[in-house]
């Protein structure tokens, strides 16, 4: 591989949830590893608070605002509050997320409500829609159809699935109209991914680590680095059978565009 002087934006990462050395080692790299800016995704207020601190500090870190799906439902206290913290800091925040439906909880518990989380996933995009912020999606697998349903009930133009991982005809759902997805480092091992990069257009395609998130490669670093990133372009270029500038340039701009960064 080049060395890696085409920029790159992590567009789905949990920078609060690394350990205080990790974090430093990552924003020192930014500028070498050509990592132009970390869209840090909240799991909940206090998580987000977290992340408005390392904005202020350094501002390539880009921080979203939501609660994260796959954790017991905050109290109705805590939901006033987050959704009072949205309309309190909008100026400051670059997307609605992590937000989404808590498919792998609902897996192990058969008498699983969904209900409630689709009520406040639903509160997340009403504020997509006032505010006019992009929203980042935890939505996989069948939960995908709730989560279009609620998108054109509010007319949001700009939604990200991260990580996705649906059947065919959900993917074309998704493409359809016009939301990007993301692919991280597992596609670099997991060829069942591939069709997803097969199928979807390079014009709706975003990177990320979903860092700390552990990966099965080797790397220098014993932890999950946006350098990373760089690989993950790579393995897109190579599956799509383009060149791999046309790949970095096309997804960076995709990123700016949906972040308006």
């Amino acid at each position: 591989m080049e060395s890696m002087k085409h920029a790159v934006i992590d567009a789905h990462i949990h920078l609060d949830l690394y350990r205080e050395t990790e974090r430093a080692q990552i924003l020192n790299c930014l500028t070498d590893c050509h990592i132009k800016q970390l869209i840090s995704v909240s799991n909940d207020l206090e998580s987000f608070q977290h992340n408005l601190l390392y904005h202020q500090v350094d501002e390539r870190v880009k921080p979203a605002i939501g609660y994260h799906p796959e954790q017991s439902l905050p109290s109705k206290q805590e939901q006033h509050k987050l959704l009072q913290a949205i309309d309190d800091h909008h100026a400051k925040v670059v997307a609605i997320g992590e937000v989404g439906l808590p498919y792998y909880l609902a897996s192990s518990d058969k008498d699983f409500k969904i209900a409630p989380y689709t009520a406040l996933l639903e509160q997340f995009m009403k504020k997509a829609s006032l505010w006019d912020k992009p929203i980042s999606l935890h939505v996989v697998y069948e939960h995908t159809d709730i989560a279009l349903h609620l998108l054109d009930q509010y007319q949001i133009r700009y939604a990200h699935f991260h990580w996705f991982k649906a059947d065919e005809r959900r993917l074309e759902q998704v493409i359809q109209r016009g939301y990007y997805i993301s692919f991280t480092p597992d596609i670099l091992y997991r060829k069942k991914r591939q069709f997803l990069i097969e199928q979807t257009p390079l014009r709706q395609m975003m990177i990320e680590t979903d860092g700390p998130w552990p990966f099965d490669i080797r790397e220098a670093t014993s932890f999950t680095h946006p350098k990373l990133l760089h690989k993950v372009i790579y393995k897109i270029a190579e599956v799509k059978h383009l060149p791999v500038e046309v790949v970095y340039a096309t997804i960076y701009e995709n990123t700016k565009r949906f972040f308006r960064l």
